[in-house]
This record gives structure tokens, C-alpha cells and sequence, in this order.
């Protein structure tokens, strides 16, 4: 099982070649161009997502930004899946949504919601998908986006220009036509 940047687990391969992480770096790019210029909006809807994993490295940190006891907090709140992962118990919503769409722990909330919904990996490999691909249909590739969201219209109304620019420097640099 090859594993992209510590977080993007790419089941079925056993190895990323050097291609396929110039490929992997450009639609990344485009993730983080969005994470890095549109910030979230606090409307809440992403804190009602299933899976909200924590990683072993951030359950302290989390549990302590919570005010709850380690030992209390990784009883009450995680589960373990079959394939290792930990994840928040309560996700609708999540239990650290307050009232008023606020998160009880965002300074120190865990990296799947700080990454969300820009570097998560269902977009990601979309993306991906997208620049490899270069008649593959990127809005058709993220239909599955909600459009009542915020965070979908900024995508939708620029994804397709990002992605063709990522073509664009992956025909330059593999010299495809």
C-alpha cells in the first residue's frame, strides 16, 4: 500500500514511481490553492460528516483542547475501525460542533478538518483523476460535491480553469501533446 505525503493511503499500489508524484504534486496544488484562499465560512455542514478520523498524534492534543481526560476521551469519544484508524464517535454532528456552527476545538482541531473539504482525499484523487486524465470531465468528477454548501460554489465556478492549467504543466513536463 503506497502512501502519499503521510495521508493519502492509494490502496492496491505498492509504490508511488516519480511520475505519478509529479502527478500527484500538481493536483495537490490545486487542493491547497483552494485551502490556502478560501477560508471556511463556519457554516457548519462539513461537522456532520461520517468517518472523522483522528490520528494517533492528534488524540492528546484533541482531547486536551477539549477538556476531557485522555483515558475519558478515547473511551467515550473513538472508536477503532477494522484497518486501524480511529475515529470521533459522534459525527452528526460532531461532538465538538457547538450551537452556533462554532468548533469547541479549533485551534486544535484534528487535520481531516483542517484539510476539509479542499485536501480531503475524495477530492484529491479527483483532482488527480482530472490532471492524468485530460478528457476526463471535472465537474462531472465532483458531482458528488453539495452545491448548498459554500465551499462547493467556490470549487464549481473555478476547478475546471485549475485543473486545465495542471494539464497544461503536466503535457509541458511529459512533453505530451
Amino acid at each position: 500500500m503506497a502512501v502519499y505525503r503521510g495521508k493519502y493511503v492509494l490502496r492496491g499500489l505498492g509504490k508511488i514511481t516519480p511520475e505519478m508524484e509529479a502527478d500527484l504534486d500538481l493536483a495537490y496544488g490545486v487542493c491547497m490553492e483552494y485551502k490556502d484562499g478560501f477560508p471556511c465560512e463556519m457554516c457548519g455542514r462539513c461537522c456532520h460528516q461520517p468517518n472523522i478520523v483522528i490520528l494517533p498524534e492528534e488524540v492528546d492534543r484533541v482531547s486536551r483542547a477539549a477538556g476531557i481526560p485522555l483515558h475519558i476521551f478515547v473511551k467515550d469519544n473513538l472508536v477503532r475501525t477494522s484497518d486501524g484508524r480511529m475515529l470521533l464517535r459522534k459525527t452528526d454532528p460532531c461532538a465538538f460542533l457547538g450551537p452556533d456552527n462554532r468548533c469547541g476545538v479549533w485551534k486544535d482541531r484534528p487535520e481531516i478538518c483542517r484539510d476539509f473539504p479542499y485536501g480531503v482525499s475524495m477530492f484529491m484523487s479527483r483532482v488527480y483523476m482530472a490532471v492524468v486524465d485530460g478528457s476526463a470531465d471535472i465537474l462531472g468528477l465532483t458531482d458528488y460535491m453539495d452545491e448548498s454548501w459554500p465551499c462547493t460554489g467556490v470549487i464549481r465556478s473555478s476547478i475546471s480553469e485549475k485543473v486545465d492549467e495542471a494539464r497544461a504543466i503536466r503535457r509541458e513536463r511529459t512533453g505530451a501533446q
